[in-house]
């Protein structure tokens, strides 16, 4: 049986802590992930992984060939395709996650042209809103919106997104537009939270080389792009979001730019991926052509 298999298969359980899912991921029925893992330990001669009911942990031995596993097969991958003139040869599974609305709107439509150049590639895509661990979760790489305080990963800068100030017509007709700061206290905020039951930042606004915080009153508490969007179209409060994606709604009269002098601080898109010396080549590639595709959505 084909080490690296055995390998790649161990790696994954490993990440997901169970044989279920990483059967999933791999294309492989749960019996051949359990096959794999125990003919690696007969292999080594040592116990790599401790089961339970519950979940699945790798024994001291385990974490020890998780971490040289991972340099290894990131190599392999690397020497794979070192001579490899064309790209549309390029093979293997790429897992990937981004927000929602941007899988939805502006990656999901360009899709059929990268796989057209390269058609012996396996796509993986996650789109949720939700912050995927991407060790843990066996993501090749990730597109995050907003700072990123997290040291374990390589972030990759693709751009910023200017944010606007809207509201829908039925709002303003309703509340009036605000034209200052102090006017937003008789105003409703959608509020958008990363998790339900934290604490909304309020309305942001840069001046004079700092960022403000106006906490402001709304009914509405979100934790999803859509959510958000949805609710200011709906007529719930004020909204500050990218405007790359509020343009077309601008356009078309649904939603009202307002209060176009405080701005709050642009967004940072970036591309992270895991600390590792060599990306694989398929990995390479295709960040490389998700840059390309996101840049083109803010010109």
């Amino acid at each position: 049986m084909n080490k690296l298999e055995l390998l790649r298969t161990f790696v994954r359980v490993s990440e997901m802590s169970s044989f279920t899912l990483a059967g999933e991921s791999l294309g492989l029925p749960r019996s051949t992930v359990s096959e794999h893992v125990q003919s690696l330990e007969k292999l080594l001669g040592t116990r790599l992984l401790q089961r339970t009911t519950r979940k699945v942990q790798a024994t001291q031995d385990g974490l020890a060939l998780y971490e040289r596993s991972k340099d290894l097969l990131s190599h392999m991958d690397e020497i794979e395709g070192l001579f490899r003139q064309d790209e549309a040869s390029l093979a293997g599974r790429i897992r990937f996650d981004m927000p929602s609305i941007m899988a939805r709107r502006y990656v999901m439509p360009r899709l059929p042209e990268f796989m057209a150049r390269h058609p012996h590639l396996e796509l993986e895509i996650s789109s949720t809103d939700r912050r995927v661990d991407l060790l843990s979760e066996g993501f090749d790489c990730v597109v995050r919106v907003g700072a990123q305080p997290d040291q374990s990963v390589v972030a990759r800068h693709v751009c910023d997104f200017e944010l606007f100030n809207c509201a829908s017509p039925a709002y303003l007709q309703r509340y009036g537009v605000p034209q200052s700061i102090e006017d937003l206290a008789q105003h409703r905020l959608v509020h958008y939270v990363g998790a339900l039951g934290s604490r909304s930042e309020g309305f942001l606004y840069e001046a004079q080389g700092k960022v403000h915080r106006v906490a402001m009153a709304g009914s509405v508490t979100v934790n999803s792009t859509d959510g958000y969007e949805s609710a200011c179209l709906g007529g719930f409060g004020l909204i500050q979001a990218p405007r790359v994606g509020m343009q077309p709604f601008i356009q078309s009269g649904e939603l009202v730019a307002v209060l176009p002098q405080f701005k709050a601080p642009s967004m940072e898109v970036s591309l992270l991926y895991a600390r590792q010396r060599h990306l694989p080549l398929r990995v390479r590639v295709f960040m490389d052509w998700l840059t390309q595709v996101i840049i083109q959505q803010t010109h």
